[in-house]
């Protein structure tokens, strides 16, 4: 398979109004490359680069406005050039109600880029008539009328995501209070009421990542039970987040310094949600900061 092939492609346009600009982040979010405003004539060059370019570059969403009609309104031409070379681009078509895009439009006091001195139904009626034959011919049509932000992206996902990339990911991330909290946290667990391995003079020098250590720690009462609490609430939430579009979760499990016992949890709830088949892994913050 040649790299042409392998290079997904998705061209995106539609009225302005209609919702592009959300399409464009849901797409972002399952991994594509997603550049706007592009001239429609530089449709071809950017799918060759991004075809050489490889990785992430392979998935690549080109969004395409009215605006970018002064270069070209070639859309057809410029489609059926990328066929030719190979290419297999899917061109999705965001529309809406006349009256529902007035009401967009009103609600953010912006004028249609097509309105000049006229009417925002005069902008809406000149663009239709230029996207006319680029709604004829998408091979998807996505009317957002009544849809809202969150189902427009599921609508996204829906089409473009495969099912590894709508997995929420965890991070469970150690961190020693006293060096702050996580800006970037979701859920602050705190880890002091265990016993501090600190004030056990052969464990002082050794992290919650030595197995001694993590023995210690674990081995407390109610160390068990706190990691599988945890656990069943990452369980319980996991699948809203996921509705919601939130991809990627950190757990902040914290200590005094972050080096003993915020570590050893740390580490183990990770282990529990992999065995729970959550996408996790643990990062720590503080370790080796003392």
């Amino acid at each position: 398979m040649g790299a042409e092939q392998e290079t997904e492609l998705v061209v995106v346009t539609g009225v302005s109004g209609g919702g592009r600009s959300t399409v464009a982040r849901a797409l972002e979010n399952v991994g594509f490359y997603v550049v706007d405003n592009l001239p429609q004539a530089l449709l071809v060059q950017l799918a060759e680069l991004a075809a050489k370019a490889g990785g992430a570059a392979r998935k690549t969403a080109m969004v395409l406005d009215v605006r970018s009609r002064a270069f070209s309104t070639d859309l057809s031409g410029a489609i059926r050039e990328l066929q030719e070379r190979g290419y297999t681009p899917r061109v999705v078509f965001v529309d809406a109600d006349d009256e529902v895009l007035i009401r967009r439009f009103e609600s953010v006091r912006r004028s249609h880029p097509l309105q000049g001195d006229g009417r925002l139904s005069d902008g809406i009626a000149e663009e239709r008539a230029l996207l006319a034959e680029a709604r004829e011919q998408a091979d998807v049509l996505i009317d957002t009328s009544h849809l809202n932000v969150n189902q427009l992206r599921a609508r996204v996902e829906e089409l473009f995501a495969s099912p590894e990339e709508l997995k929420l990911r965890v991070t469970v991330l150690s961190f020693g209070f006293k060096y702050g909290l996580p800006p970037d946290a979701d859920f602050v667990l705190d880890t002091r009421f265990l016993p501090n391995p600190y004030w056990v003079p052969e464990l002082r020098d050794h992290s919650g990542r030595e197995e001694q250590v993590s023995k210690y720690v674990l081995g407390q009462r109610g160390a068990s039970t706190f990691v599988e609490t945890y656990a069943r609430m990452v369980m319980t939430t996991a699948p809203g987040f996921e509705r919601e579009g939130k991809r990627y979760l950190t757990v902040a499990v914290g200590c005094t310094g972050g080096k003993h016992r915020s570590v050893a949890i740390a580490e183990e709830l990770a282990r529990r949600l992999r065995e729970l088949r959550v996408v996790a892994h643990a990062q720590h913050r503080d370790l080796g900061r003392e």
